[in-house]
């Protein structure tokens, strides 16, 4: 299946149209060719749907005219990842091919350096364009921590969970929303992550080096949300104690003694 870029950027009304439309041949291709249950017929049409809406949306909310040739290769690996979606879920009720699921991960994961250096070259990056790929990135993880689940426990779920726990989180303390440092370990992480639970997917350990490779993909996520949350709250904590600090520093300043100036010396 070829999406064209054109096609995509051509209109501010088709980009996520033909985005839906990607996503629906898709899922088409594999109920005939893999058979698909109901079930997953359902995930991947609501995703494709809700992505549409979303990226509608988001689109209406910058002013953005046309996707962009960026945007557009993030949309291509969305659909990529609506296939896995209806794949994931058909799989709690039948075995799926693994020749099938592994190569859109395969895919959907390599593309996810390209979006960022077509924008990059294409002098197109735009906040929309990042939210965008970062929510792709975020939801295929969560999707392959489901898929693994079933072989390793319904612990892997936490890696996929672990960045919407984190928005929920912000919505009740704001603070968590502040921008963070730059940090290339985060990059690191966020990149094993992916590696790892297709790895997994794939089958290519022997069980239990996967499990501990796993294992060590959900620790290495703890420790870097855990170092951004502490370091979010010392933040806020300096924030908080800045106005009692400066309202000390005014008190002493009009409570000091005013030195009188020394009386000039007789004569002068």
């Amino acid at each position: 299946m070829t999406i064209s870029i054109a096609t995509m950027t051509a209109r501010e009304s088709r980009g996520p149209i033909v985005g839906l439309a990607a996503n629906l041949i898709l899922l088409t291709a594999l109920a005939v060719t893999t058979g698909i249950s109901a079930a997953g017929a359902l995930a991947g049409t609501a995703y494709a749907v809700v992505l549409a809406v979303a990226l509608a949306v988001g689109m209406r909310r910058t002013g953005m005219r046309a996707l962009g040739p960026a945007n557009a290769v993030t949309l291509g690996r969305a659909t990529l990842v609506g296939g896995v979606t209806a794949l994931v879920v058909t799989s709690f009720q039948a075995p799926v091919p693994l020749a099938v699921l592994v190569p859109l991960i395969g895919v959907a994961l390599a593309l996810d350096g390209v979006d960022g250096q077509v924008a990059r070259r294409t002098n197109s990056t735009s906040r929309l364009g990042a939210r965008f790929d970062m929510e792709v990135d975020a939801f295929l993880i969560l999707v392959l921590s489901v898929f693994v689940a079933g072989t390793f426990g319904w612990w892997t779920i936490a890696i996929g969970a672990f960045r919407y726990v984190f928005v929920a989180a912000s919505w009740a303390l704001p603070w968590l929303n502040a921008a963070l440092p730059p940090k290339f370990s985060r990059k690191v992480v966020a990149a094993v992550q992916g590696v790892v639970l297709v790895v997994a997917t794939a089958g290519l350990l022997p069980e239990a080096l996967a499990f501990a490779a796993v294992a060590g993909a959900l620790a290495s996520l703890i420790w870097s949300f855990g170092r951004d949350v502490l370091w979010l709250w010392g933040t806020e904590q300096k924030r908080r104690l800045a106005p009692a600090r400066a309202d000390i520093v005014a008190r002493r300043a009009v409570a000091r003694p005013r030195r009188r100036p020394s009386p000039a010396p007789a004569g002068a």
